[in-house]
């Protein structure tokens, strides 16, 4: 079979099967699941990096995962969360000009992301510290977040979930430094993973 085969990448494409799996939740009406998917998702994202960065891997290897990483994260961060926003009723020409921003914002931020990182790579071999722009990963921290919001009484929760995609899409794209999470953020998300996980299932 063609392609480079190693536990990250399997790793990443347990995430993107999630991912799919969470789609097809969305549509069908089961937002819960949906949900802890897009979580599980950032899990497998927070983990394959380290995972592979800890292999001894040849440079096509190297060259395959950043690829394969790059094009999973753009169905796990970027239309997972517009496919998301298409269930909870994002319609008419704002939610639609809204979805499609949203994954444009993500595919833009990617592909620069693959630009300089492949430079920097050719630079110096140290870890990255820091990144240039709000990273799509983070999407599966803020969404989970933006849906312990669904029964507000506020504003309309379609709404809602179409600003936070114009915000974070923005935040794509925006110039600004964003440090890299280090282990403390690791322990950090999981645990709020854990908290969100339970209060979707348990209270809404």
């Amino acid at each position: 079979m063609i392609g480079f085969y190693n536990f990250s990448v399997v790793l990443t494409y347990i995430g993107l099967a999630s991912a799919v799996l969470g789609m097809t939740q969305a549509c069908d009406g089961n937002y819960k699941i949906a949900i802890i998917c897009l979580m599980f998702c950032g899990l497998c994202d927070m983990f394959d990096g380290r995972i592979a960065r800890a292999m001894k891997r040849s440079e096509d290897a190297q060259k395959f995962g950043i690829q394969i990483d790059s094009l999973c994260d753009l169905v796990c961060f970027g239309v997972f969360p517009a496919i998301l926003g298409y269930a909870f009723g994002a319609r008419g020409l704002f939610g639609n000009v809204c979805l499609v921003v949203y994954v444009l914002g993500a595919v833009i931020r990617l592909g620069y992301f693959n630009v300089m990182e492949e430079k920097r790579q050719k630079e110096t071999n140290e870890c990255r510290k820091e990144y240039q722009g709000l990273p799509v990963t983070s999407a599966a921290v803020i969404f989970p977040l933006v849906f312990l919001l669904k029964d507000t009484d506020k504003v309309s929760f379609s709404n809602l979930w179409e600003i936070a995609m114009l915000f974070v899409a923005f935040l794509f794209i925006l110039d600004f430094k964003v440090k890299k999470p280090d282990k403390i953020a690791v322990y950090v998300f999981l645990i709020l993973a854990i908290i969100v996980a339970g209060r979707i299932f348990f209270t809404l």
